[in-house]
């Protein structure tokens, strides 16, 4: 029996749209994530999974600890039902919030913030100055990780971190040190142009050699980049964790000395955008179901909804795939719509009204903000069906 069929009879009882996960290849991808790891615990990115019960599954496995969350207010929250050893990987400014982690002592002691300058710790203090009693603040300091070269005018990798050299990492190391209410635990510094970029990009060769050279250059210069920075951290703070990495580059990550943990998310749904790489395969867990609702014409049908664009620079790679059955494309006029998306190609012949198209979102997390449950699938039926963020009622950005 194929996936189709298989997820097909599964969810027979459900009225699509809905969302799946499944568990088989879920747990498949998760394996192979933790032996790329070597050994280097993987600090789990909500940001790919946004579901709690799927984060304590997670978390359960061999190879896994400690959550890097992206808003303070969602570290609040999970600390707050149990989960621990949570890393926002964005600074905050978030003032109500600040002050709730102040005010917690389990928060403040299970709740890293992230800063890269000495206006991140103004911002704090500001905001939890009138407590009558605060708890310290643990602190990571983000490191630009991007690849820089010909003198400046070429930059690969997400705008994050104005602390790129060792002497800068340690100059704000000091100024946390000096700073009262704050203790600097952690460093942290994420290859996006590495963890994030496919090397492998279909019918674009040149697009390929590109991406190749450019991740080369970039990890001989990070590996001595990154260590330096650690040791000139390390002589001001005792570190806890030096994080790094994401789904794209755990192996490479994990080799450095200097890296403690990697961080991954994306890896456990295996979204579109990671089938793109040379370095490792994964299998497709999560997707969800759109009922065709329309034949206009000969060799199209029509799903309703569809318009799950990934965040990023706008393109076609952004779009949902269509995914099963195989054989179907967008229409090129019209693409994934908001209400209703046309499809086109030879397995529309075998498409009826009320039959189901399953598609693979570009990005992994981003698909659990246009559902409230995620159903589970083992083998043959639906075991569990579990809450998203928003099914909790929860939503952080």
């Amino acid at each position: 029996m194929d996936d189709r069929q298989r997820y097909d009879r599964a969810t027979a009882h459900l009225d699509p749209p809905f969302a799946v996960l499944d568990l088989e290849a879920l747990r498949s991808n998760a394996s192979a994530m933790a032996r790329r790891a070597g050994g280097k615990p993987i600090r789990v990115a909500s940001k790919s999974i946004r579901s709690r019960p799927l984060l304590e599954r997670i978390l359960a496995m061999d190879g896994f600890a400690g959550i890097m969350a992206f808003t303070l207010p969602e570290a609040l929250w999970l600390v707050s039902t149990g989960l621990r050893d949570v890393l926002v990987a964005y600074p905050t400014a978030d003032r109500t919030a600040l002050a709730e982690l102040a005010a917690d002592p389990v928060a403040a002691r299970e709740i890293t913030l992230m800063v890269d300058s000495a206006d991140h710790l103004n911002l704090v203090d500001a905001a939890i100055g009138g407590l009558p009693h605060r708890h310290e603040i643990r602190i990571c300091l983000d490191i630009d990780a991007g690849f820089v070269a010909f003198r400046g005018r070429f930059r690969a990798g997400a705008h994050r971190s104005p602390v790129r050299r060792p002497d800068q990492a340690a100059d704000l190391a000091a100024t946390i040190a000096k700073r009262p209410g704050f203790r600097l635990v952690g460093v942290m510094a994420y290859e996006a142009q590495i963890a994030g970029v496919g090397d492998d990009q279909p019918g674009n060769p040149a697009l390929t050699r590109a991406v190749r050279l450019m991740q080369a250059r970039s990890r001989r210069e990070l590996l001595v980049r990154r260590g330096r920075v650690v040791q000139a951290v390390a002589q001001v703070a005792d570190l806890e964790f030096v994080n790094g990495g994401g789904t794209g580059s755990i192996d490479l990550t994990a080799r450095e000395k200097a890296v403690t943990e990697v961080a991954a998310g994306s890896g456990f749904f295996h979204p579109r955008l990671f089938d793109f790489y040379r370095g490792f395969t994964g299998r497709p867990a999560a997707m969800f179901a759109l009922p065709v609702v329309r034949r206009p014409a000969p060799g199209v049908v029509t799903v309703l909804g569809g318009g799950y664009h990934a965040s990023g620079p706008p393109g076609r790679d952004r779009l949902p795939h269509p995914y099963l059955p195989h054989g179907l494309r967008y229409a090129p006029g019209e693409g994934a719509g908001e209400v209703q998306t046309p499809l086109l190609g030879p397995a529309t012949h075998d498409l009826r009204t009320g039959d189901r198209v399953w598609f693979r979102h570009a990005k992994a997390g981003e698909l659990c903000e246009r559902f409230t449950a995620l159903h589970l699938i083992e083998g043959e039926e639906v075991v569990e069906t579990v809450p998203t963020y928003r099914g909790e009622g929860r939503t952080f950005l």
